[in-house]
């Protein structure tokens, strides 16, 4: 309600969030999934009703009617819509009444996770998940509107699936019908979406719920949304121009404001040399540095030894960093080495001569050209780690953003997207390790890379492209294998027999040798993509019944156990 309704009759409905009794007047205010409206009790109109309205309490469920009034110019409350305002009560119907609640509703962001998890009924009566689960809405609303527009059709994939490789354990669902047999939940419609092309869909969506066994963290879920895209007869420019659109569209319906476009792209050796990770907040500077040929053969034997051991050093300049404490600096260290690195490196820049830390192991000129490589001014501080490319990649990107965090280096509000592009199909978890994919087995290689796919599968490229919005992988896509032979091959050199190929793949196989189209898609995480837009650091904020990071729903206490009789019917006996 706003001004222009003073003098009608309304009813509300809805909870009392809080109540205050004035002696001569009582007030309740109301809330609903659209605000909060202050009502007023007057014992001079009726006694009865203002009796009844001193008993009410917080999450009480009433409806209550009235004429609405201007409030008293001192009991205006310009802060909320409603606050010009009031509703004057002249009937109430209490619907039902609340147990005193375990936590404040319109505070339960200080509250535990836990705490709000388990009474998430509750939980989702705060403003900020109302705020959250509508603003989600818009854009899924968003989303099929665009794409419709867009000519494409929305079709729904199976949930009861075959077991296929996509980077993660599969939930196994057992099959009654056929003892001894399992589907798996979709990790994602990939094989799905693949033959809608081949059987002529063209263009395909579908906002799509999707399963991981996986180890969780803030920003994953066991069960989790995608917005999945696939399109015929493309290539990575016109997915990825889709996308851009699409992105454009949501950041106007949420936050209203214009995406620049197009988006950078960023080569993927170019994003782990410069930000440690192929998902690289661009909301700040503090570009990663490689000075390995600098200290290649200098007296400190921890930067020498670590490039002669086909190591790295690599390092990160703040800016007006040497004003923090030496106990600051030694805490960064021994973070360091929780990641696994053997430490952090460091001096720090007064008067324009290095200070501190290293600068007495290494001589002037070295530390010449350190600084030049950095462009470090004075107060700078540097920070080096000397290690194994993949240890330098996961310290220096945590460190970078922890020193973002800790002196303010990203303004609230801004955000900033690219595409990290050129990821190599095929990586190795150690030297001499087998092989296995970047982004998924069905990804087409870079065609000139083709012949080395059995010779030399590490240098082999990919036609795939990331998405990243402030540090978040919120997509991912690629150009897909559209050929039999091609999709044996690649699966030969993740290490399947042609026997095995058959079992688990012969159906995809089949249908590639029926005039498959050229086609490419991608997929967005939902979840995520809504956390990042809004700004939040945990993704159960944006989902209605989210689970623990054990995965876990502590609502209804699943998983749990099942009787003994189900087990029978399935086949399954449980051991130890």
């Amino acid at each position: 309600m706003r001004a222009g309704d003073i003098g009608r009759e309304a009813v509300l409905s809805g909870w009392v969030a809080n109540w205050r009794d004035h002696g001569g007047l009582a007030f309740i205010d109301l809330r609903d999934r659209t605000g909060l409206t202050q009502i007023v009790f007057r014992p001079e109109k009726d006694e009865q009703l203002h009796g009844r309205a001193r008993e009410l309490r917080s999450e009480f469920c009433v409806s209550v009617r009235g004429v609405v009034e201007r409030r008293p110019p001192e009991m205006a409350n310009p802060k909320l819509p409603t606050g010009q305002v009031e509703l004057l009560a002249a009937e109430m119907q209490v619907h039902s009444e609340s147990q005193t609640p375990p936590f404040s509703v319109a505070s339960s962001e200080e509250v535990s996770m836990e705490v709000r998890l388990k009474n998430r009924f509750l939980d989702l009566r705060s403003p900020h998940m109302q705020r959250n689960l509508e603003t989600r809405h818009r854009l899924m609303q968003t989303t099929r509107r665009y794409l419709d527009d867009e000519g494409f059709i929305e079709v729904e994939t199976p949930f009861l699936t075959k077991s296929t490789p996509e980077g993660a354990r599969d939930y196994l669902v057992p099959s009654r019908v056929s003892p001894g047999h399992f589907y798996a939940l979709p990790q994602s419609p990939q094989l799905f979406k693949q033959l809608l092309m081949i059987g002529g869909m063209d263009r395909y969506f579908q906002i799509v719920k999707c399963f991981r066994d996986e180890d969780l963290r803030a920003n994953r879920q066991p069960e989790f949304t995608q917005i999945d895209i696939e399109m015929s007869f493309v290539d990575e420019g016109d997915v990825m121009s889709l996308s851009e659109g699409l992105l454009a569209r949501l950041m106007e319906e949420a936050l209203h404001e214009p995406l620049k476009l197009p988006l950078p792209r960023i080569d993927y050796s170019e994003s782990l040399a410069d930000y440690g990770t192929d998902a690289p907040d661009l909301r700040f500077e503090l570009r990663i540095r490689d000075i390995s040929d600098v200290v290649r053969e200098c007296g400190f034997r921890v930067f020498s030894g670590a490039v002669a051991d086909g190591g790295q050093v690599r390092g990160l300049c703040l800016p007006e960093g040497a004003r923090m404490p030496r106990s600051q600096v030694d805490g960064l260290v021994e973070w360091a080495r929780q990641l696994g690195a053997g430490g952090l490196a460091w001096f720090k820049v007064r008067e324009g001569r290095a200070q501190g830390g290293i600068a007495k192991f290494l001589s002037e000129g070295e530390l010449q050209a350190i600084r030049e490589r950095f462009e470090a001014e004075d107060g700078s501080l540097l920070l080096f780690v000397a290690d194994r490319e993949r240890v330098c990649n996961l310290a220096l990107s945590h460190l970078r953003l922890r020193l973002a965090r800790e002196f303010n280096l990203v303004r609230q509000g801004d955000h900033a997207l690219c595409w990290v592009v050129g990821a190599p199909a095929f990586q190795q978890e150690e030297e001499g390790g087998p092989w296995t994919f970047v982004h998924h087995p069905f990804t087409a290689p870079c065609a000139e890379d083709v012949d080395k796919l059995e010779s030399a599968p590490g240098e082999v490229g990919s036609r795939s492209y990331d998405i990243v919005m402030d540090g978040q992988e919120i997509g991912g896509g690629s150009i897909r294998v559209a050929d039999a032979e091609l999709q044996k091959r690649i699966l030969g050199v993740l290490g399947y027999t042609d026997e095995e190929i058959e079992e688990r793949f012969g159906f995809f196989i089949r249908a590639l040798r029926y005039g498959p189209p050229p086609h490419g898609g991608i997929a967005f995480g939902f979840d995520r993509l809504v956390m990042t837009i809004l700004g939040i650091d945990d993704l159960r904020e944006t989902i209605a019944f989210p689970k623990t990071q054990r995965a876990v729903c502590l609502l209804t206490d699943a998983p749990s156990e099942v009787r003994e009789v189900q087990l029978r019917e399935l086949g399954i006996r449980l051991e130890g």
